[in-house]
């Protein structure tokens, strides 16, 4: 009799792993290590009381996400504070996210309809800013965000396309909290509206312009500014 065939557990050194990543992905995305900052490999480890390897492994993946720079001489730090930094990123998003969400229109089925109709209910529903929160956008708010901007582009079906589009979010997401600039003039409900609108409307040539402007204004949102601290 055959035996039903499973999946083995990740092993200790993978959850570890895990668990440093997000600690470390966490504290990055709150500021806690200033623009440039050094990620010593045996000091995280000590602090957090695992191994150098499990360590390395985690900053690797940070470095992957865009979040951590490896340095020449092998170590590791936070990405630095560099207007040209963004701006390739905006450049970068602006060449893809438009194509891959004419993919997405044109691909898309019924269930992925809804999915776009539940993300955009999901983020209008969502506080923007809590006084708690001082002028970043709540955690809830920037998920709901980057589920809904995701959502739109996943009907592309290509996962190579959507790990892009997580990556340049990543590092986009990374600038927006070093910054507490806030665009009292911008109507961001609105765009992320009409982006819907089109998306569900099947209308490509509409979708990828609203797209292009809106992330436009968000690249010019992310150039000349400087790190809070």
């Amino acid at each position: 009799m055959t035996g039903t065939p499973h999946t083995s557990a990740p092993s200790g050194k993978q959850m570890l792993s895990e668990q440093v990543y997000a600690h470390l992905r966490d504290a990055i995305m709150r500021g806690e290590y200033a623009p440039g900052a050094a990620l010593k490999p045996q000091d995280l480890a000590k602090a957090q009381g695992v191994s150098l390897a499990v360590t390395r492994e985690a900053l690797v993946r940070l470095v992957g996400e865009g979040l951590a720079d490896r340095l020449p001489n092998r170590g590791f730090a936070v990405p630095s504070f560099s207007d040209r930094r963004w701006q390739e990123i905006g450049e970068a998003r602006r060449t893809i996210e438009p194509v891959v969400l004419r993919m997405s229109i044109e691909r898309g089925d019924v269930d992925w309809e809804v999915r776009v109709r539940a993300a955009h209910h999901r983020l209008v529903r969502t506080p923007a800013y809590a006084p708690e929160e001082g002028e970043h956008y709540t955690a809830a708010w920037a998920e709901a965000h980057r589920a809904f901007h995701r959502t739109l582009l996943e009907g592309c079906e290509n996962p190579a396309l959507l790990e892009t589009f997580d990556r340049l979010w990543t590092a986009s997401e990374l600038a927006r909290r070093w910054s507490a600039h806030r665009n009292p003039d911008r109507d961001g409900a609105m765009e992320h509206r009409r982006l819907e609108e089109a998306a569900l409307a099947r209308d490509a040539d509409t979708a990828a312009a609203v797209l292009l402007q809106h992330l436009t204004l968000t690249a010019a949102a992310l150039t000349d500014l400087r790190p809070l601290g």
